[in-house]
């Protein structure tokens, strides 16, 4: 039977299916039978892969370059009896594993989530008697019940329904809930067109209904969905990525010139162990050691801004890759819109109405449009506004500032719509109390309700235009006249509206004898239309603001959806979406699920970028889009919040979920969550990335120039034979207090004005550029020049070794902290700023200060560290030098301006 389970269902008709399954659908499956099958195809359960243990978690958290160095470093300096310098350098490795390791310790847990949603209850029919029991326990050939607010338990084909409608949102997109019906549809119908198929996962809105179960576990659609997320790439970010090139450039630069160093001193006859030393020296100082502890706090601090514009972030890379994101992929439906169907548009009394406001909440108004009657004193306007109302079944519950839908939302809308005309429900249901009702079917399209007035009936339907035309004899006026109606006439507008990605419905009216039970032959004719209501779900005001801003940052915004081309066309053209040379509505097309079906991964690539719009896309298709776009060199976004996105947002640079509407395989599957559903939180978000990123580049270009100065001062020594400046030990002081009180200030660093009118960053672009590699060079020397400089100056004026080595560590560190002031932007001086923008580097600077007063005059510390007390005069040559880097570096900067 394993073979029959890859058939196409959804183009079988019911009998058929029953009969390849072996079961009769009034009696199901009899016991013996489902022991065997589930033996054959095991329990209706998604497989989980095995997930990482906390330990490996942990030891990951090592695996790195830098951190490889700081290691090695640490060894060797134990192996030294250096054991102040081991304590620093392996206390820094493992405190910066400790945060990597509880930040990632929210690990990813989609199959987890996946397999929750498959831990439901389900009612079968066995042996004839309908029975309660796991959903694991079904297999293929079951007959299932559905019933409204009923979980489906596996993938099932319909063979019977009562007004069966299926919210898919989930797994398809859809905007609304799906009329279910018993019929076959075409075999390349895409997944949310199979009106005749009930899939794992997805929520019996209303009605019901009954299936034969054709598959289970890891065959569902949502089995199927697991399995991509198993195999999605998880990438690094491009952070993590130049921060291991950088890392091993730095690897081998350190050991390359650690060996020259060796060299050299061998050359020269020199004790090995004094050489050895001042390669161990010049390694020390060469390693950033606080820069692996920096990045992380630097994304730490940034994940704390994020929170406050309620973006969570659940990776620390993940708020550095927000700024490099070159595109965005977006889900329609709450993301960018509302996420509540509203009446945008009316026809009645052969004239057009506009509606304001959106949502369910009833503020707004109705008023004419073009030709219409500047009046809403409209008869026909009346008349179909209360059709719309009292022919209905949802309610709208108020909840506190939220308003809750309690059935279907596009009746909701009509509920909303009849509210801003003034009516009330309550009112109209006491004039018009509803007698009897025909529910809508799928099959017919339409629904009646009867309602008794003056001792008469008042039918009333709504339905989809073409049906209710058949049964229209009669067409209302704005003066409340019936006059012979003209169906083309009608067509026409509604075509006009279904045109702008409005769904339609039309409403009509029938007086007539109260008499019996109702019946479907008492509106085969004679109907009398009262007018046409269209609605959509609009988009939201902040993200067609945030859309704007994105695009005009030089970022892509592309709409993937599963709902309809023409509304997803039409809310692409109010947000104002683009492709690479053209705007929607022009020369840009809509692509559909199965136009990309048909095209091969080169020409998704060729055209991928031109495309603003993406409609009815499968869960395929949508980690086709973003491995394509990802091909291409782009960094990509992608946002959703069903089932049908986890994979995606997987394989996506940056995967970002909602957090009021997603569901827990999305959520676990992203990086970042919105707590608000919002784009305009992901445009706010991508403003934060750049600004950390912005900060983190500051931070290394102030950093460098203090190890590549180290370096350069154990160089110089060695070359003309010199003694050692500085010591290992004092290295690691300058090191560790200068990147903890001075350097980290950078990350309160506040965003610069038009961080958003800038380009992201290319993903290729180092993380340092020529102007900012200049910068650390010059820095670099001047350092060099200040420190071996005062150190030969001190000893030449008969100053102790001890002394001159503590003028060089002096000079290294207050240079570095003037330099801090100029690192703050790398276009605009300090004073342009205000020093009141950034207190924390006004307050870094001065514990520096009183920490290098206790390194030179603290006993304890003079023991420690070999430092030595000096002069107020020297303070004044060390403080100058400081001031005079500082000058230089703004000269500088004036010359060769930089964007990071």
């Amino acid at each position: 039977m394993e073979r029959l389970l890859d058939k196409h269902w959804h183009h079988m008709q019911a009998l058929d299916v029953a009969e390849l399954l072996d079961v009769d659908p009034e009696m199901g499956l009899d016991r013996f039978e489902t022991e065997k099958r589930l033996k054959e195809f095991g329990e209706n359960v998604i497989a989980t892969k095995r997930q990482k243990t906390a330990l490996e978690r942990f030891l990951l958290q090592f695996h790195q370059p830098l951190v490889y160095i700081l290691i090695a470093a640490g060894v060797i300096t134990t192996a030294l009896g250096e054991w102040v310098d081991a304590g620093v350098i392996l206390g820094v490795v493992l405190v910066n594993a400790l945060v990597g390791y509880f930040q990632e310790s929210k690990a990813v847990k989609a199959l987890d989530s996946l397999a929750k949603s498959m831990s439901v209850h389900a009612t079968a029919l066995r042996c004839g008697t309908a029975v309660d029991l796991a959903a694991s326990q079904l297999v293929p050939g079951d007959v299932v019940l559905l019933r409204s607010g009923d979980k489906v338990p596996a993938d099932v084909r319909i063979f019977r329904t009562k007004e069966l409608r299926i919210d898919e949102s989930t797994l398809t997109g859809e905007s609304v809930p799906v009329n279910k019906q018993a019929s076959s549809v075409d075999k390349d119908s895409v997944l949310a067109e199979r009106t005749c198929m009930a899939y794992a996962g997805t929520l019996v809105s209303y009605g019901q209904g009954r299936g034969i179960v054709t598959s289970t576990g890891q065959k569902t659609e949502i089995g199927r969905i697991s399995g991509m997320i198993d195999d999605a790439q998880e990438l690094d970010t491009p952070l993590t990525r130049k921060i291991t090139r950088f890392s091993h450039v730095l690897l081998i630069a350190i050991l390359v010139l650690a060996g020259v160093l060796m060299l050299l001193g061998l050359l020269r006859n020199e004790p090995f162990t004094d050489t050895f030393m001042a390669a161990v020296a010049l390694a020390v100082g060469a390693i950033p050691e606080g820069l692996p502890a920096a990045v992380t706090i630097i994304l730490a601090l940034g994940v704390s801004r994020m929170a406050g514009r309620k973006a969570i972030v659940r990776k620390l890379p993940a708020v550095e890759t927000l700024g490099g994101t070159t595109v965005i992929c977006s889900d329609k439906t709450g993301t960018l819109t509302e996420n509540q169907m509203t009446v945008q548009d009316i026809f009645a009394g052969f004239g057009r109405y506009d509606v304001s406001g959106t949502g369910y909440a009833s503020s707004g108004s109705i008023s004419p449009a073009g030709d219409a009657p500047h009046t809403t004193d409209n008869a026909a306007l009346h008349e179909c506004l209360r059709a719309g109302m009292l022919c209905n079944d949802a309610a709208i519950r108020n909840d506190g500032e939220q308003q809750i839908v309690l059935g279907d939302p596009t009746e909701a809308a009509l509920l909303v719509s009849a509210e801003k005309h003034g009516l009330s429900r309550q009112d109209e249901q006491a004039r018009f109390p509803r007698k009897d009702e025909l529910a809508f079917e799928s099959e017919l399209q339409y629904m009646v309700t009867m309602h008794e007035k003056d001792g008469e009936a008042l039918l009333l339907m709504k339905g989809s235009t073409e049906r209710v035309l058949e049964r229209c004899d009669t067409v209302l006026t704005a003066e409340g006249e019936m006059i012979p109606i003209n169906p083309d006439e009608i067509i026409e507008h509604q075509h006009a509206m279904a045109s702008k990605g409005l769904r339609v419905l039309a409403l009509a009216k029938k007086r007539t004898t109260l008499s019996g039970e109702l019946g479907h032959d008492a509106v085969a004719s004679g109907m009398t239309l009262v007018g046409l209501q269209g609605m959509i779900d609009p988009p939201r005001e902040e993200a067609k603001r945030a859309v704007a801003t994105c695009q005009n940052a030089g970022i892509r915004v592309k709409m993937i959806t599963g709902d309809h081309a023409i509304t997803a066309q039409a809310i692409g053209l109010k947000l104002g979406l683009r492709g690479d040379s053209c705007n929607l509505g022009e020369d840009c097309p809509v692509l559909t699920g199965k136009e990309i079906g048909e095209l091969t991964d080169e020409e998704l690539i060729e055209r991928v970028q031109g495309v603003p719009v993406f409609a009815r896309v499968s869960p395929e298709q949508k980690l086709r889009l973003v491995m394509a776009l990802q091909s291409l060199g782009e960094v990509c976004a992608m946002t959703g919040d069903g089932v049908n996105d986890a994979p995606a947002l997987k394989q996506a640079d940056i995967g970002i979920a909602m957090g009021i509407s997603g569901t827990d395989a999305a959520k676990e599957a992203a990086d970042m969550v919105l707590t608000d559903d919002n784009f305009a939180t992901i445009e706010a978000a991508v403003e934060e990335g750049r600004g950390v990123f912005a900060n983190l580049v500051k931070f290394i270009a102030w950093t460098l120039p203090t190890n590549a100065g180290e370096g350069l001062v154990i160089l110089t020594a060695v070359l003309f034979g010199a003694t050692l400046p500085i010591l290992p030990v004092q290295i690691l002081w300058i090191n560790m207090t200068t990147a903890g009180c001075l350097g980290l200030m950078l990350a309160f660093e506040p965003m610069e004005p038009g961080i958003m009118k800038r380009p992201p960053r290319r993903p290729e672009r180092p993380i340092l550029d020529k102007v900012i590699l200049w910068r650390i060079g010059l820095v670099s020397v001047l350092l060099l020049a200040a420190a071996f400089g005062l150190f030969k100056w001190e000893l030449m004026n008969g100053a102790t070794t001890e002394k001159a080595r503590t003028m060089a560590v002096n000079a290294f560190v207050i240079i570095e902290a003037f330099y801090l002031f100029n690192s703050r932007s790398f276009r605009r001086s300090p004073f342009e700023l205000g020093l009141g923008t950034n207190l924390w580097v006004v307050g870094g600077f001065g514990i520096m200060v009183i920490l290098q007063i206790l390194y030179t005059h603290a006993p304890f510390m003079n023991a420690l560290f070999s430092s030595a007390a000096i002069n107020l005069f020297d303070w004044f040559k060390i403080f100058l030098c400081g001031l005079i880097v500082f000058i230089i570096v703004e000269w500088d900067k004036k010359r060769t301006r930089t964007d990071i």
